[in-house]
């Protein structure tokens, strides 16, 4: 069983698998590039759009945006443009400069060709759907992230803290150099078949969303100041998380994090030792003996670690119980799932998405 728990301290490295050879298109180098776009995320503006829009624009054949006016759009959306009939790459299209003719020299319509590039520009959430519409497809493209949302953890996985014009200028123009292609691991989430792209946190962290869009500020802030809430006013509930079929925690709960990506709300490390493409999941369980109002300041640091009541495992199928029969509460990619039961079950997706990384 690929399973690790420690009580406290570090987690053993693991190697990641090198990712396989990119067959979207014949080069590194994106050529077309859908951008999606959520008006009603945390930290959207018509600037921030139209700075991404023109950045694409002078460095790739062809731009589309698309802006979601709904859940789920975003999925659609990316869905619809992946099974368009040509490959930009395709023997029957020929390029030049930024047109495109069938190989007879009849015209090729734009939203006849794929792109090679989906950009999403929102938050966590929004991520999440276009990441759904991609792993959907049956054809190949590259996910590039622009963080418009309220906490941006996805953006800080892969791309730390840097700008996002600095990362978005690496894949444009020195794919290869400055970034590269790299296939990172999803999870499925059994009981609703959505895949999560950050990852799924039980307890304090899922209830301070709901709170969060009653806080008048923006960006991380609205996030801290919600979590700070919530715990609060958290009362831990009785649990039981299970790691590839051995339960490596029952008891009460504060929180059960599973990823993915290290941080939540962009700047809580609950996760440290995750990697995006190691072929595990990674979980962390904060035990009921730790003081939730203390949550919010321990993993700031990752000191919730220390604590002998705090768990850390990895596997490839976890999952995480309410044993009272209330609803768990929970939450993944910034979303509150208000439909789920009392048990949520992770099965991890190795290498099911390409996305755009720093080299280094």
């Amino acid at each position: 069983m690929d399973t690790t728990a420690t009580r406290s301290g570090p987690a053993p490295a693991t190697l990641a698998p090198p990712a396989a050879a990119y067959t979207g298109s014949p080069g590194a180098r994106p050529t077309r590039a859908l951008i999606v776009a959520n008006p009603a995320s945390g930290s959207h503006s018509e600037a921030l759009l139209r700075e991404v829009r023109e950045l694409c624009a002078a460095r790739l054949d062809a731009v589309e945006v698309h802006l979601t006016t709904a859940r789920r759009d975003a999925t659609d959306a990316v869905g619809r443009a992946l099974r368009r009939p040509y490959a930009p790459y395709a023997p029957e299209v020929v390029r030049a400069n930024a047109t495109a003719a069938h190989s007879d020299g009849t015209a090729v319509r734009s939203d006849e060709v794929r792109p090679d590039l989906v950009v999403a520009v929102g938050g966590d959430g929004t991520v999440r759907e276009v990441v759904q519409g991609m792993a959907d497809a049956p054809a190949p493209a590259a996910l590039a992230l622009v963080p418009g949302g309220t906490g941006n953890s996805g953006y800080r996985m892969i791309w730390g803290d840097r700008p996002w014009e600095e990362a978005l200028t690496a894949l444009l123009s020195h794919p290869g150099d400055r970034a590269r292609l790299r296939r990172l691991d999803l999870a499925l989430l059994r009981e609703t078949a959505q895949l999560v792209f950050l990852g799924a946190c039980s307890g304090v962290i899922a209830e301070a969303l709901p709170i969060a869009r009653t806080v008048p500020l923006h960006g991380r802030a609205r996030y801290a100041e919600a979590f700070a809430r919530a715990a609060d006013a958290h009362r831990p509930y009785p649990g039981r998380v299970t790691v590839d079929g051995e339960v490596v925690h029952e008891g009460p709960t504060v929180l059960a994090n599973v990823g993915g990506g290290r941080y939540r709300g962009g700047q809580y490390l609950v996760l440290p030792h995750s990697e995006p493409d190691d072929g595990l999941l990674d979980v962390c369980v904060i035990g009921g003996s730790v003081a939730a109002s203390r949550v919010p300041e321990l993993t700031r640091t990752a000191a919730h670690l220390e604590l002998p009541d705090t768990v850390y495992a990895r596997g490839r199928t976890i999952v995480v119980e309410r044993l009272d029969g209330e609803r768990l509460p929970l939450e993944h990619d910034g979303e509150y799932q208000d439909t789920l039961g009392d048990r949520a079950t992770l099965e991890v997706r190795a290498g099911a998405l390409w996305t755009w990384c720093p080299t280094a």
